[in-house]
């Protein structure tokens, strides 16, 4: 099995592991050694807990493993200070580019639609003459 396949099959598992799960620091640890990730994941925990990580996609070429996917979850707890939980579901996409060193995360690089999150939370609404 070359590098590329040894680390798809790495990022299988930590979906497999994280997704629809409590998503602890030991759990998330063991897969990511990138601070700003790690601190991405235990918000996510905190604000959707047990949020589901549905990977749709998934291209990996040397030490980068592309996943185009969506994240499914309820809102429990404020995004931030000052704005109450809303008990909303909500389905979202984004994009990661991770870079695995020695069986670890050590860099991503994300893409996710924030709006489309706020829009479902209820938070932001789309102009009526939206384009799209």
């Amino acid at each position: 099995m070359n590098k590329a396949q040894e680390n798809k099959r790495f990022m299988l598992e930590y979906y497999r592991v994280l997704s629809g799960h409590e998503k602890t620091l030991e759990k998330v640890n063991r897969f990511v050694a990138d601070p700003k990730l790690r601190d991405h994941i235990l918000f996510f925990e905190k604000v959707f807990p047990k949020y589901e990580l549905i990977p749709d996609e998934m291209i990996a070429e040397d030490d980068r493993v592309f996943v185009r996917a969506h994240l499914k979850g309820k809102q429990t707890t404020p995004l931030k200070e000052g704005l109450p939980p809303t008990l909303s579901e909500v389905k979202t996409p984004f994009a990661l580019c991770y870079k695995i060193e020695n069986g670890k995360i050590v860099d991503h690089w994300m893409i996710a639609d924030q709006l489309e999150l706020l829009e479902q939370l209820g938070l932001l609404r789309k102009p009526e003459d939206a384009l799209f």
